[in-house]
């Protein structure tokens, strides 16, 4: 169905920037993880100079890493927050996602991948990332995802990961091909989410949302839905200045999440 491959960002996308550099930063740099089954994957870590808040696990879309989300990264840890980004497909295409070819994002070329993945290959990959992320930064962590990897971090709200808390930027929740997603998972979810959804996104329909909201009240897991009426599925990039204003209030409430004492 359309709302489980939605297109993201291009290739040249690229995250807004709404706050001035609190740190500079000590480490920006590509990574090779290893999971628990053996595969080697792609991933990026950015450190700043001085940790002040919770790391954050960055989840992208269904691309994969991409410099969208390394400088997202390094955004981040500009404001105090180690981040490393993990890419999905070490399985069945390498662990070298920067030697990709452009075309590889490409829903044609990508779906095989994709379809590739399973839980138990994504829930391994995480680990071994938080795992990293960890070694080196504060044991508290929040998972951040766009699109696909939204999705992903509303499944990370499960007390296995141990995470303070999980931001999912339109991540459809709901059943795909069979697959339960956060929705029908929400009874595991016990870690605070932030959820922020396109007004206009016709990938992910309202009432899609509110049966996730729905969900994650009766199964008692805290958290907070914000809608931007109008707004598109993608609408946090520097290149869709007609919803700035969306974006701007997005990563404010993302960053008052981080700050929130635990």
């Amino acid at each position: 169905p359309r709302e489980g491959f939605p297109v993201c960002y291009d290739p040249d996308a690229a995250p807004p920037a709404f706050s001035p550099a609190l740190w500079p930063l000590a480490e920006a740099s590509p990574l090779t993880l290893t999971s628990a089954d053996g595969t080697r994957f792609g991933a990026f870590l950015a450190r700043p100079e001085v940790a002040t808040g919770p790391g954050v696990l960055l989840l992208p879309d269904n691309k994969g890493l991409s410099p969208f989300y390394r400088q997202t990264a390094a955004r981040l840890a500009e404001q105090g927050h180690p981040a490393l980004v993990l890419d999905y497909y070490g399985r069945t295409a390498g662990a070298s996602p920067e030697k990709r070819p452009a075309e590889f994002g490409e829903l044609p070329n990508l779906l095989p991948h994709l379809l590739a993945l399973t839980p138990e290959g994504l829930d391994a990959d995480i680990t071994a990332a938080l795992e990293r992320l960890r070694t080196d930064g504060p044991d508290e962590v929040v998972a951040l995802g766009f699109c696909f990897g939204g999705r992903q971090a509303f499944r990370t709200a499960a007390p296995r990961f141990g995470l303070a808390g999980a931001v999912g930027y339109y991540g459809y929740p709901d059943a795909i091909n069979g697959a339960p997603g956060p929705t029908q998972l929400a009874g595991e979810l016990t870690a605070p989410i932030l959820a922020f959804w396109g007004g206009a996104d016709e990938h992910i329909p309202a009432d899609t949302v509110a049966a996730f909201d729905a969900a994650l009240t009766a199964a008692d897991c805290p958290h907070e839905f914000v809608g931007y009426p109008g707004a598109p599925h993608n609408f946090f990039e520097l290149a869709a200045v007609d919803h700035a204003d969306a974006a701007r209030d997005s990563w404010q409430r993302l960053l008052g999440f981080l700050a929130r004492p635990r």
